[in-house]
C-alpha cells in the first residue's frame, strides 16, 4: 500500500458542512436584518418602522441630534443608545406639543453627545407613545399617542386641531378603550 489518500473522512467532512452552514445563516441573518429597517424613517412611518426594530417589550426612548440626521434609540431604561441604522429622512424637523392652554408649544430637549436633540420619542409597554407635532417647510404631521398611524396635515394648526381631537377621546370616562 502506497501513503495517498483517496478522500475525505467522515470528520473532515462533517466539519465542512458545519462551517459552511455557519458562514450560511450568519451570513443571511445580517442580510435579513438589513432588509427589515430599509425603508427610510420620515414622518408617516417612524412610529411603526421604530416599534418594529424595538426586540424587548419595555419602555424604549428614540432621539434624534445633529438637525435630526442621526438618530438612536435605547430599547430600556437600563441600556445605553445605540445608532439607528437605517436610513432617516427627518432632516430639519421641529417638535411641537400642545400646552395646558391649548396653544402650540415648540419643544427644547437640551443635548446630547454635545448636540441639540432635535427630537425624542418614548415607547410605552402599552402600545402607547409621545404624540408629537412634527414640522419641516410646509409639511406638518401629528403623531398620536394611541394605535392611530400617523397622518399629515395642512397647516401646523391643523395638527393641533387633530391633537385636541384626540385629547378629548382620552378624557372620555373609559369609552375609548
Amino acid at each position: 500500500m502506497s501513503g495517498t489518500r483517496e478522500g475525505f473522512s467522515l470528520i473532515e467532512l462533517l466539519l465542512v458542512i458545519f462551517i459552511v452552514s455557519l458562514v450560511y445563516f450568519l451570513g443571511f441573518e445580517g442580510v435579513e436584518k438589513s432588509k427589515k429597517r430599509s425603508a427610510s424613517l420620515t414622518p408617516l412611518n417612524l412610529k411603526r418602522e421604530i416599534r418594529e426594530g424595538i426586540r424587548s417589550g419595555g419602555r424604549a426612548t428614540f432621539i434624534c441630534i445633529n438637525g435630526c440626521r442621526s438618530c438612536y434609540l435605547r430599547e430600556s431604561i437600563s441600556t445605553s443608545f445605540e445608532p439607528w441604522k437605517g436610513n432617516i429622512d427627518l432632516k430639519g424637523m421641529q417638535v411641537y406639543t400642545v400646552g395646558a392652554d391649548d396653544a402650540l408649544q415648540k419643544e427644547n430637549y437640551g443635548r446630547y453627545r454635545d448636540q441639540k436633540i432635535c427630537l425624542v420619542i418614548d415607547f410605552y409597554p402599552n402600545g402607547s407613545s409621545t404624540p408629537l407635532i412634527l414640522h419641516r417647510g410646509d409639511e406638518s404631521y401629528f403623531l398620536p399617542a394611541y394605535f392611530k398611524e400617523a397622518q399629515k396635515t395642512a397647516s401646523l394648526e391643523a395638527a393641533r386641531d387633530l391633537w385636541l381631537a384626540h385629547a378629548h377621546n382620552l378624557d372620555g370616562e373609559g369609552d375609548f378603550y
